[in-house]
């Protein structure tokens, strides 16, 4: 740990926050200007995928540029910029516009430090490097449940946006000062995104990656908050309490799979174990989802242990990508993996808006999750045919 990697985590603590802290301000937002969850299904999709759309020139720079300036500048133009929007809204278009914003400056910060792990560190620590910093830079996640609702509460959800863009500002500030870019390969060749499509052994990688982490990505950021609220009749207290729990669960699970990639005999039969158990937590939400409190809180924390595959799927694509890809690799994967929580949170608002049933509030709740757990499925079946690669390949 060197303080340019300290400033990159802090910067990775930020991203974990802003994608996830709308689910506790549902109340809060729609009493004050009137957002509905659909509304704010919307502006979590527009975060998610402004994120993605950015990873394929946040690749382009930081293979020509460097991570440093690119995670810096993005960072503070877009955190700092979109926390303040954020703060004067009035309306969910506002909101829509600050999250997109927000999107945008937190698109580079974890690519950023796979990019220095991928090039200043052996292949055989990644994942476990990979796995540390989204652990750790989950914190935002915890900070983003019963604190933010805390913060709402008593000082105004309004203030506490002005203090996170300052806080945006001097992590990218930090970053810009301490971030040493990694050494040019004297000689490297110049990579391309053409080159990189013709990657087969990414082909099978792509679908898990664009499937897995919506539904931990999508119910942890919003859904959770307004599932609670709806069938438990939750106060907004509760939805942080059960928030925060999830969160811890999707940390220990992204602590627990970086080492397990160290000892498994199979990297490919992990992430389908992960997956399968994944998959019966969701279905499991979807037959009973009004049976008790306890047991839907247990089962979206089943959901956010066994389902943070994404450090191993990103270490079993880079496993296949030559030096001079990296950058665009990383990003490439990252783009999938955001970009597949965007798209679904756009699907599941209107999936939820059209199937709301005022007699059976859980109705709505079991189409969404239903969505999930079938983009899930899809992915798995076709990663079945994918490469197996252990973590020293």
């Amino acid at each position: 740990m060197n303080a340019g990697i300290f400033f990159l985590g802090l910067a990775y603590v930020l991203s974990q926050f802003f994608r996830a802290f709308l689910a506790v301000l549902t109340s809060v937002l729609g009493t004050d200007i009137g957002v509905t969850p659909d509304d704010l299904a919307v502006a979590s999709g527009m975060w998610f995928v402004a994120f993605a759309a950015m990873q394929i020139p946040v690749g382009w720079a930081l293979d020509t540029i460097g991570p440093r300036r690119t995670a810096a500048w993005l960072l503070f133009i877009g955190g700092g910029g979109g926390s303040a929007v954020f703060a004067l809204a009035s309306s969910a278009l506002h909101i829509n516009i600050a999250m997109a914003l927000i999107g945008v400056g937190c698109s580079p910060v974890l690519m950023a430090s796979y990019y220095i792990f991928a090039r200043d560190y052996p292949p055989a620590q990644f994942a476990v490097l990979a796995s540390l910093m989204v652990g750790l830079g989950s914190v935002g996640n915890l900070v983003a449940s019963y604190p933010m609702a805390f913060a709402a509460e008593t000082m105004g959800w309004r203030a506490a946006l002005w203090g996170l863009g300052g806080v945006s500002a001097l992590v990218a500030l930090g970053t810009l000062i301490y971030v040493r870019d990694p050494q040019p390969v004297e000689g490297e060749a110049s990579g391309t995104l053409m080159e990189l499509l013709r990657l087969r052994a990414l082909w099978p990688i792509y679908p898990i990656i664009f499937f897995s982490y919506a539904i931990s990505g999508a119910v942890r950021g919003l859904w959770i908050g307004p599932y609670l609220a709806d069938t438990f009749a939750a106060s907004t207290g509760l939805i942080g309490t059960a928030s925060l729990l999830m969160g811890v669960a999707m940390i220990l699970g992204t602590l627990a799979y970086g080492p397990a990639d160290r000892v498994a005999s199979s990297r490919k039969w992990m992430i389908v174990a992960g997956t399968v158990i994944t998959l019966i937590c969701a279905l499991m939400l979807v037959v009973l989802p009004m049976q008790a409190l306890w047991l839907s809180i247990a089962l979206m924390c089943g959901v956010g242990f066994f389902g943070a595959t994404y450090p191993v799927l990103m270490a079993h694509g880079r496993s296949f990508l030559p030096g001079h890809l990296i950058g665009r690799g990383v990003t490439m994967l990252n783009l999938c993996s955001i970009g597949g929580v965007g798209v679904l949170q756009f699907v599941s608002g209107r999936v939820y808006s059209s199937s709301v049933k005022p007699d059976m509030p859980s109705a709505a709740y079991v189409n969404v999750f239903a969505l999930f757990s079938v983009c899930m499925l899809i992915g798995l079946l076709i990663y079945l045919f994918s490469r197996d690669q252990t973590q020293n390949g």
